[in-house]
């Protein structure tokens, strides 16, 4: 139905190849069942799949699973490093050090160990936590940091229209309820209404995302104004801390800055 309706790309959320792994962090479907979803995808018709990878996980072979996941060779690949998120059961197996996170510092071994393995094999790296093999990059994604307008449709879904972020609930049943009773305003949850300053700020914020960067010329063309002028003082810190480097007309992350992009972001919210 997906594919007779138009939609020609699948995103699929395997996280990881191993099933002892899949099952501490608590998802709920197996490595095998990946392979049947990801081969019949194939056999319908799919030609642009992307495969989700999560970095950080207690006892994780990261070249194994990177091994496993490129045999299949699909065209984009999106790695994430784990967030344990408060008042979840892996919060509290942190807690009670039942599940033992990597440290930070092999956790980012472990990110530039698949960076330059998936770049050995063509992959290239467009986003932080994205590759793609040539032409296959997620339009969605560069939209997004382009800060380009986009729609989301669903339960839980997310949406960016006239400078306002907003999304819908993420309850099904009362979802469907609205929907029924002809309430869809209360399906709907304002997140944020920007105004030029804040919408400047996260226009820097979402383009550092890239490893392109900030265009400085883009920048001055839907704001009016000097971003080096602008920002001179974030921008002079962070250069002298080594995080970012503006070059070419572009403003972008160094490695240093892509292992500490929290830092970076901090500076435009």
């Amino acid at each position: 139905m997906y594919k007779e309706s138009g939609i020609n790309r699948l995103s699929i959320g395997l996280q990881s190849t191993n099933n002892n792994v899949l099952k501490e962090i608590g998802r709920i479907h197996s490595y095998e069942q990946f392979l049947e979803t990801y081969k019949l995808a194939r056999e319908i018709g799919f030609t642009n799949i992307n495969v989700d990878l999560m970095l950080g996980l207690q006892n994780q072979n990261i070249d194994d699973e990177i091994s496993n996941i490129l045999e299949l060779e699909p065209e984009h690949i999106s790695v994430y490093s784990l967030i344990v998120e408060e008042n979840t059961l892996l919060h509290k197996l942190v807690e009670n050090k039942q599940y033992i996170l990597p440290s930070e510092e092999i956790e980012r071994q472990m990110y530039w160990q698949v960076k330059s393995k998936l770049e050995e094999k063509g992959y290239k790296h467009y986003e932080i936590s994205n590759f793609a093999k040539s032409g296959f990059e997620s339009k969605h994604n560069l939209d997004c940091w382009n800060q380009k307008e986009y729609i989301g449709f669903g339960v839980a879904s997310h949406s960016y229209t006239d400078n306002c972020r907003y999304s819908t609930i993420t309850d099904i049943k009362q979802y469907i309820e609205n929907f029924e009773k002809d309430k869809l305003e209360d399906n709907i949850i304002i997140e944020e209404v920007q105004d030029k300053t804040s919408q400047a700020k996260e226009f820097i914020l979402l383009s550092l995302r890239t490893i392109k960067g900030c265009s400085i010329e883009e920048f001055y063309n839907k704001f009016e104004y000097d971003l080096e002028k602008g920002f001179a003082q974030e921008l002079e810190k962070l250069v002298n801390n080594g995080l970012i480097v503006i070059e070419n007309g572009y403003i972008h992350l160094s490695n240093k800055g892509i292992d500490l992009a929290n830092i970076v972001w901090q500076e435009f919210v």
